[in-house]
């Protein structure tokens, strides 16, 4: 039984100038570039790309919405629990109102 041969310079050369023309040969083959339908798939790669920046500008104008909407209702709460707490009178007003309500009841007598 033979073991390895392993190639000599020869046969490498050969090989790779073998490869060089398979792959150039490739390339010979391939059919010319079709503008027309070079320029068609550049359209619709371009309104593809439109498109998905009209609908990243989109969802960027509905977060901004949904966040000013958050902000309002935030406030409008804040606004509502500042009314439903009840007012502490500081001692001016308590002692108006006190007054208020004595001369009401001088004027009811007289």
């Amino acid at each position: 039984m033979q073991g390895y041969k392993e190639p000599g310079f020869q046969e490498r050369a050969a090989a790779a100038r073998q490869a060089r023309n398979t792959a150039l040969a490739g390339l010979r083959a391939k059919p010319p570039v079709d503008e027309a339908a070079l320029m068609q798939s550049q359209a619709r790669r371009l309104a593809k790309e439109a498109a998905a920046a009209e609908k990243r500008i989109a969802a960027r104008a509905s977060r901004e919405q949904a966040r000013l909407d958050k902000q309002e209702s935030v406030r409008l709460a804040a606004e509502a629990a500042a009314a439903a707490q009840p007012k502490v009178l500081t001692e001016a007003e308590r002692k108006a109102a006190r007054d208020a309500r004595y001369a009401a009841r001088k004027s009811r007598k007289a």
